[in-house]
């Protein structure tokens, strides 16, 4: 017996199918979207960790050269290196937390443009150059009305030649190089941008008599910061007579500290997104904002140098 089909109109979706169907769809775009913007929040943190990275790489590695090849005599009252925490931070907004001016005499080899050694008129057989650091808040190429700001760090390298007739043999470095501070931040010594802070911490050894006929080598790590409480000091100067610092709470007197010898410097950043500069344009911060903001767009890097012996 053969069943016979009947053939009708074809059959329709019914509303809940349609229902059912769109649910599933809503669904499926919710989590490619999801899906797609942790990717890309994911992308952009990268990225901005590798800038920073760059960033700090740039200027630990420019300034590990120019300490590792740090030139210092004893035996004279000059001045080889000097210091300095800035007494008014870089900043508008929101204020870098500490920064300091360096001044120090190196034989960088980068002197004479890095010509060196070439038969040409650049090098004049000089080895001792002098280099300073400073971080300021400023637009590094544009200075006009339309100046895009941000944390920029200077390098200013005094050839050879004019470190021996202008700064060396000088018993105030600071002042000596006072004609140069304005060559400082010119475009062409621009070295990095977005560092936010950078921390300079000399590790001394000095000899610290412990009783009339003993004594021992301490290292006493010295921060050149915003405060001379602890081991923290506002200017640290090399003499040839010794050490110029002040530092309270000690291991060691004031004397063991002078006829001390820095072994190390290290050196501390912090490195904001490009995401972050741009929020110090737009908003203010409270006190409370700050160390929020700075976990969430900021990057730490540190770096120990050995320098040699004094």
């Amino acid at each position: 017996m053969k069943t016979q089909r009947i053939s009708g109109p074809p059959r329709g979706f019914t509303l809940i199918e349609l229902m059912v169907a769109m649910a599933i769809t809503t669904i499926i775009v919710t989590v490619l979207v999801s899906i797609t913007a942790i990717a890309m929040d994911t992308w952009n943190r990268s990225r901005s960790e590798l800038r920073a990275t760059r960033q700090a790489k740039a200027m630990v590695d420019s300034m590990a050269r120019d300490f590792e090849a740090l030139v210092t005599r004893r035996g004279n009252a000059f001045e080889w290196l000097s210091a300095t925490c800035l007494k008014a931070p870089p900043g508008e907004k929101l204020v870098s937390t500490n920064a300091a001016e360096l001044i120090f005499f190196s034989a960088a080899t980068d002197r004479y443009d890095g010509e060196i050694g070439i038969n040409n008129k650049k090098d004049k057989g000089g080895d001792v150059s002098c280099i300073a650091y400073r971080l300021n808040y400023k637009d590094p190429i544009d200075k006009g009305a339309n100046a895009f700001k941000t944390f920029v760090l200077n390098r200013l390298l005094v050839n050879p030649d004019n470190t021996f007739n202008d700064l060396l043999g000088k018993e105030d470095l600071t002042a000596a190089f006072a004609n140069y501070t304005g060559k400082l931040d010119e475009t062409q010594n621009f070295l990095c941008e977005n560092i936010f802070q950078f921390t300079v911490t000399f590790h001394i050894e000095a000899t610290h008599v412990t009783s009339k006929t003993d004594s021992k080598v301490v290292s006493v790590p010295v921060i050149v910061g915003q405060t001379t409480s602890g081991q923290m000091t506002q200017t640290l100067k090399i003499k040839g007579t010794g050490l110029v610092v002040q530092v309270t709470d000690s291991t060691v007197t004031p004397e063991e500290l002078k006829a001390g010898r820095i072994a190390a410097m290290a050196v501390s950043l912090t490195v904001l997104t490009d995401y972050g500069v741009d929020q110090l344009r737009k908003r203010p911060f409270t006190e409370s904002q700050k160390s929020e903001f700075l976990a969430k767009n900021s990057y730490q890097y540190t770096k120990l140098v050995q320098v040699p012996s004094m």
